[in-house]
């Protein structure tokens, strides 16, 4: 790959989670306090993302790699994107702004895939070449999220209109990218899109309890994107952005550590921490406080990077090395759908009702609230541990041989 060429797939990477850094983490706040959002109209918000995840496999599998060149759908879709945050920010009614958002991630989620489709396809070597390039994403949440910390807007509507003007200038941006035509033998079927020839895989217990955990740990980190802002900020903690930039900066030095871990731990003791992990810091959120518990909000933050390198980007490879090369592709479609469009999905209407039972006059006992998602996590490393067990097998593809005793 060029400099050029590795420049512009950078600055790709920084747009896209820029915008999307601008408003996601922040949204929560900004609903319960300029638009007087109950937890179950905030929950819905966040549904809307998870709503978007299920449709973008179709449209980018059906459509865009068939008749569109990635980067001019890209730009399409950015622009599009804009102009609905255009109508968002003017928007007050917190049940007219579930529609809002939701128009708007259906433009963002397949925007989503074709960064990492448009980049991929321009690598010779993507496993040595994609990390250095999407790392820009991490650095940009950081960088997004510390601005509107530093200048205290988290709660105000301004946080969509950073992502307006961003998503706008990355829609122009996106036309001068690398030309990538569509797949002139793109012939994805549904099912393939789908990922249902991955189903195959859960015939294996261990997959199948790997799957339905990744589904059922979903629900409480939902949990963490809707709620800890607003938690946090109602503690009393200031500067809330600005210090939950950490849990991105963790997830940088954790992935570092992984090829480590994996050596020293093997895939389930990697999922079993990241899973340790999770109801560490939902403990440390309900009973931490911004006085002398405040080292607990900050321990629970950090732990960011063990909870989602360690169960999610382990469970990834593991999902790779469990598949034959002809389903690779499908069993990484799966898994996408079933963790952020089903798992994510329930999480987040189920953190809105749980942020509702437990407000009372205006207050919320945050402590209530997670104590939920610690014992969803509970419940799933309970089942992990008695059920999975980490079997050196992979299902081999139909037309490959098999050798061995029979």
């Amino acid at each position: 790959m060029n400099l050029k060429t590795r420049i512009q797939l950078s600055v790709m990477m920084f747009l896209l989670f820029s915008t999307w850094g601008a408003w996601y983490g922040q949204m929560s706040k900004y609903l319960f306090t300029q638009l007087n959002a109950t937890g179950d109209q905030v929950g819905n918000a966040y549904t809307a993302f998870s709503l978007a995840m299920l449709v973008a496999p179709f449209f980018i599998g059906l459509i865009a790699d068939r008749y569109f060149a990635a980067q001019k759908v890209l730009g399409v879709l950015n622009l599009l994107g804009a102009a609905i945050l255009f109508f968002l920010i003017r928007e007050n009614d917190p049940d007219a702004f579930f529609w809002q958002i939701l128009a708007y991630c259906l433009t963002f989620a397949p925007a989503m895939s074709l960064t990492s489709s448009i980049a991929l396809q321009h690598m010779k070597n993507p496993e040595k070449e994609f990390p250095g390039i999407r790392v820009l994403g991490t650095v940009a949440w950081i960088v997004i999220t510390n601005i509107v910390g530093y200048y205290k807007v988290g709660d105000q509507v301004t946080i969509f209109q950073i992502a307006m003007y961003v998503a706008l200038f990355f829609g122009v941006f996106s036309f001068t990218l690398p030309n990538t035509p569509p797949k002139a033998n793109a012939s994805a079927t549904v099912a393939q899109i789908l990922g249902v020839d991955a189903f195959k895989l859960l015939k294996d217990r261990s997959f199948a309890i790997f799957f339905l955990s990744s589904i059922l740990i979903c629900i409480p980190l939902s949990f963490y994107y809707a709620m800890a802002n607003p938690a946090l900020t109602d503690s009393g903690m200031t500067n809330v952005e600005n210090k939950m930039s950490l849990g991105q900066a963790s997830e940088f030095f954790f992935m570092l550590l992984i090829p480590l871990a994996f050596a020293r731990l093997g895939v389930k003791y990697m999922l079993v921490v990241g899973l340790v992990a999770w109801i560490a810091r939902f403990l440390l959120f309900g009973y931490g406080d911004a006085g002398s518990g405040e080292w607990m909000f900050y321990i629970a933050i950090v732990l960011h990077g063990v909870c989602y390198d360690f169960f999610f980007v382990t469970g990834q490879i593991y999902t790779d090395n469990k598949a034959g090369e002809r389903i690779k592709s499908s069993a990484q479609g799966l898994i996408t759908l079933a963790t952020y469009g089903i798992g994510m999905g329930i999480g987040s209407k189920l953190s809105g009702i749980v942020a509702d039972m437990y407000t009372t006059n205006g207050k919320v006992d945050w402590t209530s609230v997670w104590l939920v998602p610690a014992g969803i996590a509970a419940v799933v490393l309970v089942l992990f541990v008695l059920m999975f067990n980490d079997r050196k097998k992979t299902v081999p593809a139909e037309d490959e041989l098999v050798t061995g005793p029979l």
